[in-house]
């Protein structure tokens, strides 16, 4: 949490996405924070950064579903007594969630906003392979055999999969921190990313 939630502004609750890629690259939001005394709040949702792990879950998708992630995001509300009064900020995956969670018509979600953000994983797929496609041969090789080897954590996957990060992710060389930090924890661990 940056910036006190006990005063009158109405908090910004800032949602990563992946799934599995902690908040650190969204830390660049911290402007609006010291720029308008906008209280923001950044964390990690389950299995990634500095959140619960759980490891002994991976690719278990009857307990990695939306659901629990929705759960988890009205925990935080409640726990940080916020829940009648905010807004939120979801990035790919979280704007996903984000959007999940607004068709609930929670009273306190004041305003949403999706960055970035498919309209679902099924669209994410698809845009995705068609994203896929356009890499260069051999980095589509490369990614076809280690799917289908289950080599998805091998040092060739991960640089073949970098190709598709620099073109569609992030373009900007060399990376920002606080992006690399972000890409760091997911490589401690990938639960939530390989899973879902």
């Amino acid at each position: 949490v940056h910036g006190s939630l006990s005063s009158k502004t109405r908090p910004l609750v800032c949602v990563h996405g992946g799934p599995g890629i902690p908040h650190d690259y969204l830390l660049p939001l911290l402007d609006i924070t010291h720029a308008h005394s906008i209280p923001t709040i950044f964390y990690d949702q389950i299995g990634c950064g500095r959140s619960t792990h759980l490891p002994e879950k991976k690719h278990d998708t009857s307990f990695w579903t939306v659901d629990l992630f929705l759960a988890e995001l009205d925990n935080l509300l409640k726990y940080l007594e916020i829940q009648d009064n905010y807004d939120l900020i979801g990035q790919s995956w979280g704007g996903m969630l984000g959007a999940s969670h607004a068709v609930r018509q929670p009273a306190g979600l004041k305003n949403l906003v999706l960055a970035n953000s498919p309209p679902d994983m099924g669209s994410w797929i698809k845009v995705g392979q068609r994203f896929r496609s356009q890499l260069p041969q051999e980095d589509q090789d490369i990614l076809d055999k280690c799917e289908k080897e289950g080599k998805e954590e091998s040092e060739e996957y991960e640089k073949a999969m970098m190709s598709f990060y620099e073109r569609h992710v992030c373009r900007t060389v060399p990376w920002p921190e606080d992006l690399l930090k972000s890409f760091e924890y997911l490589k401690e661990d990938n639960t939530v990313y390989f899973t879902m």
